[in-house]
């Protein structure tokens, strides 16, 4: 259009456009912001989605002292039972180990 002259309306016929005044709107916006400008561009508002809740960052409220120490005494009894349960577990691998051990050494000496 710039190098060979032609009009808004012969460049609209050209690329088989039924609307000229397209073309005259993408020239103006290049002229002004370049490139850029013809860029496409996020038009409205976001899509609602279904983790809208869970994006946004919890505000912590103050707890008394009360509460914290509820809290603190919950804490403790899960670290509590946690532990409890290792230590069970552990003792229980311990003994399939030896049994499994003892086992071997019956049928060896068989």
């Amino acid at each position: 259009m710039k190098h060979t002259g032609a009009s808004y309306q012969d460049t609209a016929i050209i690329f088989k456009m039924n609307n000229s005044s397209l073309i005259t709107h993408w020239y103006r916006t290049y002229l002004e912001e370049g490139i850029e400008g013809l860029q496409d561009k996020v038009k409205g508002r976001p899509s609602m989605s279904k983790n809208q809740k869970a994006k946004l960052p919890k505000q912590e409220k103050e707890l008394s002292r009360e509460e914290q120490l509820e809290r603190e005494n919950e804490l403790l009894r899960l670290e509590n039972a946690y532990l409890k349960k290792l230590k069970a577990f552990q003792e229980n691998v311990e003994y399939i180990d030896y049994y499994n051990i003892k086992r071997i050494k019956v049928k060896l000496a068989a």
